[in-house]
């Protein structure tokens, strides 16, 4: 609001708590203009630490989760089995400059103007 801004939140590759934890905050938010973006639909089910049907999509929306916390129930075998996947693939650390750099060569990460 004090700057005018509308505001909108996207996720494209997350899992089913931080979808959760996406919906409580947009209900929360008074100004959220624009719709919230999810790829969260796309993903199998089998491939995510929730119990399957603990978040649904209706007519393009989801209803806020009402059980205590976030609403949701961890998946723990598949959170098991994500977390040693994700062990064994070495891939534990990002570098999200590098990889712009092989694309723009120039490029630095800078802090958003505003």
């Amino acid at each position: 609001e004090t700057f005018g801004l509308g505001l909108s939140m996207h996720s494209n590759s997350h899992l089913g708590i931080s979808l959760a934890a996406m919906v409580h905050l947009a209900a929360a938010t008074p100004n959220l203009d624009y719709a919230c973006d999810t790829h969260w639909p796309w993903k199998n089910p089998d491939e995510d630490i929730i119990t399957p049907d603990t978040l649904t999509f209706t007519n393009g929306a989801v209803t806020v989760p009402t059980a205590p916390g976030l609403g949701i129930e961890l998946d723990h075998d598949n959170l098991e089995k994500l977390h040693l996947q994700y062990l064994d693939s070495g891939l534990t650390s990002r570098d999200d400059t590098g990889y712009m750099q092989r694309i723009h060569p120039a490029y630095q990460l800078k802090s958003p103007r505003w």
